[in-house]
């Protein structure tokens, strides 16, 4: 079951990203995808910013994996638009298993290598401020939490 929310702005999606975080756990993955400029970036800096990462948020694009170790939970966020594949030596699949939170953005690029169990979010632009989430759980943890936070 698909659940789909509205953000009205970027503080709704900030809003949202830190209710997202309240339901946390160790190997929590998230995979966000959608355009340029449609606000995964925008969602990890909320997430981030609950978990209690006072680091300045940016999207990955040219390190692919940043780590953040001073939150709750260790925070390892992705950008994989320039990665046809997973590539071994990055150890990404490492990453699920680390007991923190994978956050990927553009994770199309390696569906074939996400975990079973993990939370996508598709960003769709309606227009300049309006943007359309919609949230595709896999797995049980993943369910549930859609259920308590939307």
């Amino acid at each position: 079951m698909d659940f789909k929310f509205v953000s009205k702005d970027l503080e709704d999606t900030l809003n949202l990203a830190e209710n997202i975080e309240s339901e946390k756990f160790p190997n929590m993955v998230i995979c966000l995808d959608g355009e340029l400029g449609s606000g995964k970036t925008v969602f990890v800096k909320g997430f981030a910013k609950a978990l209690g990462i006072e680091d300045n948020i940016t999207s990955p694009t040219f390190n692919i994996i940043k780590e953040y170790m001073n939150g709750e939970l260790p925070l390892y966020h992705m950008d994989v638009y320039r990665l046809d594949e997973v590539e071994e030596d990055l150890g990404i699949r490492d990453y699920f298993n680390k007991g923190g939170v994978t956050i990927i953005e553009w994770s199309e690029m390696i569906k074939k290598d996400l975990p079973e169990e993990r939370l996508e979010i598709l960003f769709k632009i309606v227009d300049e401020n309006t943007r359309v989430l919609i949230f595709k759980p896999y797995g049980r943890i993943y369910e549930e939490l859609c259920e308590s936070v939307l």
